[in-house]
């Protein structure tokens, strides 16, 4: 199991938007893996996915890169049963926490990538499959000298565009606003993509879709102000 858990998130990258954080794995989480993984688990090196043999039937899909402790995730999964949600994590702690709330509730809908986003997306995500993509409060990488970590690259929003359905949604959230305008910057640059702001300066208002999470609450509590931006794949 530790072996397991060191090498699944650790794909070799030049440039990773992401480290791997230490943290407090609890005897629960750690059983998660050991008892539920085979339920909700997925090997990025098994390749392509079948979404009809793996979920039992077609349905819209939404995947999460990023989504720490699941909280957000959990709460989409549980109230939209008629959709399938894959999520995209390197936190072993916040993998094994949304494992046991996903067993203990009996969700069926839901399945998660131990592993880099780059390597699930390019091999095991097919093309034109996803409806929705949601990247909520990435790494903002403060210091300038890291910007080059940051997820949203030209590069990858290419990556994203080519999983995206025709229509489908990527949507983006940050506290950060130097990353919201960098974010903006990014899809500007990016070409097939239209702006699906509602709010100011090209930013959407939160979508009631979007779980407001604790880790957003506290953020709110300090008068963090959060962005959001959802851009629309059209060609």
């Amino acid at each position: 199991m530790i072996d397991f858990i060191s090498h699944q998130g650790c794909r070799s990258r030049a440039i990773r938007s992401y480290v791997i954080r230490s943290g407090r794995f609890t005897k629960a989480q750690r059983r998660a893996f050991e008892q539920v993984w085979e339920k909700f688990g997925l090997d990025v090196g098994s390749g392509l996915l079948n979404m009809e043999l793996e979920f039992g039937k077609l349905a819209p899909l939404i995947v999460e890169i990023g989504f720490g402790m699941g909280d957000a995730l959990f709460e989409m999964a549980q109230k939209n049963p008629e959709s399938h949600f894959i999520g995209i994590e390197v936190y072993a702690p916040g993998i094994g926490r949304l494992m046991n709330r996903a067993y203990s509730v009996g969700l069926t809908n839901l399945r998660i990538y131990f592993s880099d986003a780059n390597d699930v997306l390019e091999n095991c995500i097919g093309m034109e499959s996803i409806d929705r993509l949601q990247l909520f409060f990435p790494d903002p990488w403060h210091k300038k000298k890291h910007h080059k970590r940051r997820l949203v690259q030209v590069e990858f929003v290419e990556l994203v565009r080519s999983r995206l359905r025709l229509g489908g949604i990527f949507h983006m959230a940050t506290d950060w606003k130097p990353y919201a305008e960098h974010m903006l910057d990014v899809m500007n640059l990016s070409e097939g993509f239209a702006n699906c702001a509602n709010g100011i300066g090209g930013y959407s208002l939160k979508p009631k879709n979007r779980p407001l999470t604790k880790f957003e609450q506290r953020g709110q509590s300090l008068g963090h102000r959060t962005w959001d931006l959802l851009f629309s794949r059209q060609i």
